[in-house]
């Protein structure tokens, strides 16, 4: 068990030990992210087994062995796109009513909710007879998604002491990637088992999804929820046992304020609107946006489909799934141990170039070698493309994808940040839909030009976090105003006013001195 301090911005120091209970709660809650993973990764490799197309989408299976068809076109087609995508537009519309349960019902209560739609999911996925089925099945999926991760990375920012608060909320991405890997591992194994290992596919979601409603029956619900609900001496309570100190009156006191001040935002949505959070709001969009627009779900979800089209045959494609699925792990990782050392915007950055990279180098290979007709990589540049992929995922995974969830979670003020959670999510659900659906037409008509299609975004990106992303490293969630946004060389002009909203600890009004 460390000891240790998180300095509050007014010059007041939180004690706050890094107790066992806090990171079982972490690990418990971030199952969440084991659950979502999975389903992104095992669509892909269930959508290139022949035995799921016979059933599902003979039209497609016929295309994939027609060799007049083009490489890039064989799997174009809108209900095998529409398998993939329905779970996140279910995901999408569950997010508002998350929004909701999480600010009345509590994170504890809204991540069971997840749990129980994940398993109904799973048993109408493992057990369809028709695509009506298996589309439920995704919407039900989709649901529990939109819970999990309305109230997973939110209960992991409050939970989590300051100086920590970082890597113990990329737990969430970290199990994200797991559950790819895991997803990847189990296609390769029941690609093999005919006809029904498809049906082991889907149905071994109810896992992660078993772990999920568990481990939200045992976790403790956050102090700022409790206290948030008017339930002030059990949150105080909760406080005491998660920080491992009796000694939390300054911290109390902040979260009391900060929810005080919460209970008058009548209209939480509207709220997020106004001038003094348009700083919070514009970075959340963009960097869901931006997330999907780097091409990482474009891979991860088809990354069988992909390599398929580019000559693998099924075991490689599978195979090479795999290993992109493992480096994902390995390099979340990473992430885990330096974001709070070098910092967030150091790792966007970074990884900018890397990504940019890779797949300007993977759109010259794929430009050169697969052709309408032709898809024999030869042995040499199919390695290389493997390992380009490989690169690109990387980056990734130790930067926008853990940070696209980190940062919205911990610059939103408490009363706008289950709304502001909120839409994020929405956001990143509505554009995972958007490139679901799009991604096998865009490979059929861009062909090769799609990895170009997304290099030219990295490059886009990189530059709004260059000028426009502040660094949030080491900084408690309610100093964010003064420390951050007034420091900052554009935002600052949004916070004039802002004073009068902002809380400090102590029941104190902020003067708007520098901190």
């Amino acid at each position: 068990m460390a000891g240790g301090f998180s300095v509050s911005g007014s010059g007041v120091e939180f004690e706050a030990k890094i107790t066992p209970i806090v990171i079982i709660s972490c690990i418990m809650a971030a199952t969440g992210g084991l659950m979502f993973g999975y389903d992104v990764g095992i669509s892909g490799g269930v959508t290139s087994m022949d035995d799921f197309l016979r059933e599902f989408f003979p039209t497609v299976l016929k295309k994939k062995h027609e060799d007049k068809e083009s490489n890039y076109c064989k799997y174009d087609n809108q209900g095998l796109q529409l398998f993939t995508s329905s779970l996140y537009l279910a995901g999408l519309t569950a997010t508002f009513f998350a929004s909701y349960t999480t600010r009345r019902l509590g994170r504890r209560l809204t991540m069971l909710i997840a749990g129980v739609f994940f398993i109904v999911g799973v048993i109408f996925n493992g057990a369809a007879q028709n695509l009506a089925m298996l589309i439920v099945g995704r919407i039900l999926l989709g649901c529990g998604v939109g819970f999990a991760n309305q109230a997973v990375p939110l209960f992991l920012s409050e939970i989590a002491p300051t100086r920590i608060r970082g890597g113990l909320n990329i737990l969430f991405q970290l199990n994200v990637t797991i559950g790819i890997l895991f997803a990847n591992l189990v296609n390769y194994g029941t690609a093999k088992i005919h006809p029904w290992g498809w049906r082991l596919s889907l149905s071994l979601a109810g896992i992660p999804a078993a772990l999920l409603t568990l481990g939200a029956l045992f976790v403790v619900d956050t102090p700022n929820s409790l206290i948030e609900r008017g339930r002030l001496e059990e949150g105080k309570a909760v406080l005491r046992k998660i920080r491992g100190t009796d000694n939390v009156e300054p911290e109390f006191n902040e979260i009391v304020e900060a929810s005080r001040v919460a209970q008058e935002v009548k209209h939480p949505f509207r709220n997020l609107l106004q001038r003094r959070n348009r700083p919070q709001l514009v970075i959340a969009v963009l960097l869901q946006i931006f997330q999907q627009f780097t091409g990482i779900n474009a891979i991860m979800f088809y990354a069988p489909v992909l390599f398929n089209t580019l000559g693998f045959k099924t075991d490689a494609s599978l195979y090479s799934a795999v290993i992109t699925g493992a480096v994902n792990v390995l390099s979340t990782l990473v992430s885990v141990y330096s974001v709070d050392r070098v910092g967030r915007r150091m790792l966007l950055l970074e990884a900018g170039v890397q990504m940019f990279l890779s797949q300007v180098a993977i759109a010259v290979v794929l430009g050169i070698k697969v052709t309408d007709r032709s898809d024999n990589l030869g042995h040499g540049w199919a390695i290389m493309v493997v390992v380009m992929v490989c690169t690109f995922v990387s980056s990734f995974a130790w930067s926008w994808g853990p940070l696209g969830w980190l940062i919205p979670s911990e610059t939103f003020p408490l009363e706008t940040r289950s709304a502001g959670q909120s839409v994020t999510v929405c956001v990143n659900l509505l554009f995972t839909f958007v490139i679901a659906q799009a991604f096998l037409s865009m490979l059929c008509h861009l062909k090769y030009a799609i990895f170009a299609f997304f290099s030219a975004w990295v490059v886009v990106m990189s530059l709004f976090v260059l000028f426009f992303l502040p660094e949030t490293k080491n900084i408690p969630i309610e100093e964010m105003t003064e420390r951050v946004w007034k420091q900052h060389w554009f935002w600052k002009r949004f916070m004039d006013g802002a004073d009068k909203h902002h809380v400090v600890p102590n029941g104190g009004k902020s003067n708007g001195a520098t901190v």
